[in-house]
């Protein structure tokens, strides 16, 4: 009997030091995937995450399924998280390959590619055709910024009327941006890239060094590979530890 008694008093002792834990990580899920790049700056805060003992379910509306597959993916790269629960809905609010669509695309495009500014271009396009002004650091920034917008399904031209402007004094480029979100940005273009073995490969992030690993089908592929994680915004250096096929 004594025994039972100390077993129901340690469970009793243990059980809310056990729920609190729990509690903790969950606030730290959401507060971390609220304050990533990815929620913050590309999805702009239109996905809602609430954790409960490490499932994280995801609501809100997006405008493309690209969107809600990000959403997922960072989430799925926080620590604590057991399984994702996507509730998000996808309500397009452009026809597809209209002009409308395509500057969403370069726009969203320039949000996650290194060296080139969201914040700094304009991009207007009619019957698919892209008109770029603003404003760049360097030249090679500019010429970038066009080759991405090139990149997006039915443009059929681009006209680069960006100037280049030398960054004010004391002024820095670029942001840091969290593991998580350079993650699943690096799985992203993977993933859209038709050459690259996006399922043989894994990615990890840390202070925005990027080891990748797994199996490339050639040394052209891995270095393809890496090419595309170093033109993720926010990475600092790529590991590509991939082995290639013999």
């Amino acid at each position: 009997m004594k025994s039972y008694t100390r077993l129901v008093l340690l469970i009793a002792a243990t059980l809310p030091v056990a729920l609190f834990a729990s509690s903790s990580t969950d606030s730290k899920i959401e507060d971390a995937a609220k304050a990533s790049y990815n929620y913050k700056t590309v999805l702009e805060g239109r996905v809602s995450v609430k954790a409960n003992d490490g499932i994280v379910t995801l609501t809100g509306t997006v405008q493309d399924k690209s969107d809600k597959a990000l959403a997922e993916d960072t989430v799925e790269n926080l620590p604590g998280v057991v399984r994702v629960d996507n509730q998000i809905d996808v309500k397009a609010e452009f026809p597809e390959h209209s002009d409308a669509w395509i500057a969403l695309k370069i726009r969203s495009e320039l949000l996650v590619k290194a060296n080139v500014s969201a914040t700094t271009t304009k991009v207007d396009v009619k019957d698919g055709v892209v008109t770029l002004t603003g404003t760049a650091v360097n030249t090679a920034q500019k010429d970038l910024t066009g080759i991405y917008a090139k990149e997006i399904d039915n443009v059929k031209s681009v006209r680069n009327d960006i100037v280049v402007e030398a960054p004010v004094a004391g002024t820095t480029v670029g942001e840091d941006i969290d593991d998580a979100s350079i993650t699943s940005q690096v799985k992203f273009a993977l993933l859209s890239h038709g050459s690259t073995s996006a399922l043989a490969t894994k990615v990890i992030t840390e202070n925005a060094v990027v080891r990748i690993s797994g199996v490339a089908n050639s040394d052209a592929e891995k270095a393809l590979v890496t090419k595309l994680a170093q033109d993720t915004r926010g990475v600092k250096s790529v590991v590509n530890d991939m082995t290639v096929k013999s």
